[in-house]
């Protein structure tokens, strides 16, 4: 029933993932993202804070230096001295910078693979639609996000109340203490609180990256339609493909019975492969190939050589080599001349002894034997 009304039952195919992943709509948290950044820019200044306040702290005194000047910086300079605040403010946050783009882009390498596509910048006019936008903003999804956001920052609100809560004591005694020691307790409960709410949003972003995934697979569910519809595209219609299968079964089977009653000898394995081969000294340079096949063809090979006395030899070996490597029509190459002409003597040699003894034996159980 569920499948007439046309919902989405089924899992979506590897076909689906890859048409999506083409135009760009992959999961993607960005809780995810913005916790790894967050603590990878707390890691930074924690690395390059030192050189951060080495160059900062030289530009800020080569200013004030040149600003207290008597006098002032002269018109002429101040480009210069410009310049050099720029270029060191520029030495100074490029290491920072950069760190953070790979950083940014390693997170989403990790949730969505490498992804080259120009699809979301096509410009779709259905987003200019005021009613269909108002629907996206009521929707139930996006109420569903708001609560959770709230709910993020009631968890955040509270991790925080418990760390300072847990440390009162110390921040009373913050006016007793010394300016390095007020500077030593503030530094270190900022890094505690810091600490708590970077694992805290980590695991916030864990959970909505396995939700987002799962949402995305719930999003792409397809139609029972769908995918035998998408069966058909790739595979073809199972009646045509089955039209076809017996089409080329009949072709085979006329050429079975065309060539295999010429054939000097079939080599089978004994089941699954057949292949006939002809062989006249006076008209052909080489063996050749007149017809082969497997399981069903093999056997139609096999009743058309009994039906006209064509000796059947079993050689395994010899017929999947000859079945994989020849094509019907062609000679044998170099690599089977020997043990081809072992087959044709072993044949010539029966057929010359039944001949001698016993005229009225079947040739191709003598070869068989």
């Amino acid at each position: 029933m569920a499948d007439d009304l046309g919902e989405r039952t089924e899992q979506p195919t590897a076909r689906r993932f890859q048409e999506t992943r083409d135009r760009g709509q992959v999961a993607r948290s960005t809780d995810f993202s913005a916790a790894v950044e967050l603590i990878g820019g707390v890691l930074l200044l924690v690395m390059l804070g030192a050189f951060l306040a080495r160059t900062l702290g030289g530009t800020m005194r080569t200013v004030l230096v040149d600003g207290m000047r008597p006098g002032g910086p002269l018109p002429s300079s101040l480009p210069d001295l410009l310049g050099s605040v720029a270029l060191r403010g520029v030495q100074a946050a490029l290491p920072f910078l950069a760190a953070m783009i790979l950083i940014a882009w390693l997170t989403q390498v990790v949730q969505t693979g490498f992804i080259l596509t120009t699809h979301p910048l096509i410009p779709k006019l259905d987003r200019l639609d005021p009613i269909k936008g108002l629907g996206r903003i009521f929707s139930r999804r996006n109420l569903v996000k708001s609560l959770v956001n709230a709910l993020k920052i009631v968890v955040v609100i509270g991790v925080s109340y418990l760390v300072l809560s847990g440390r009162i004591d110390r921040i009373v005694t913050l006016p007793m203490l010394s300016l390095t020691g007020v500077i030593r307790a503030i530094l270190e409960l900022l890094l505690v609180m810091a600490g708590c709410l970077l694992a805290v949003f980590l695991v916030i972003g864990v959970i909505d990256f396995i939700y987002q995934r799962w949402q995305h697979v719930q999003d792409l569910r397809m139609t029972r339609q769908q995918v035998q519809d998408e069966r058909r595209a790739m595979e073809g219609d199972p009646q045509v493909k089955g039209r076809r299968l017996r089409m080329a079964r009949d072709i085979a089977q006329q050429r079975v019975n065309r060539h295999v009653p010429e054939a000097t000898v079939v080599v089978t394995n004994p089941t699954h492969f057949s292949v006939a081969i002809r062989y006249d000294q006076d008209s052909m340079r080489a063996p050749r190939v007149v017809a082969k096949g497997v399981d069903f063809v093999a056997m139609r090979i096999r009743l058309v050589a009994r039906l006209h006395d064509v000796p059947i030899v079993e050689r395994p070996p010899l017929a999947r080599g000859l079945y994989y490597g020849v094509e019907e029509g062609r000679e044998i190459p170099p690599e089977f001349y020997q043990a081809v002409a072992e087959v044709l003597a072993f044949v010539y040699r029966a057929d010359n002894d039944h001949a001698r003894t016993r005229p009225g034996l079947n040739t191709t159980e003598q070869a068989s034997a």
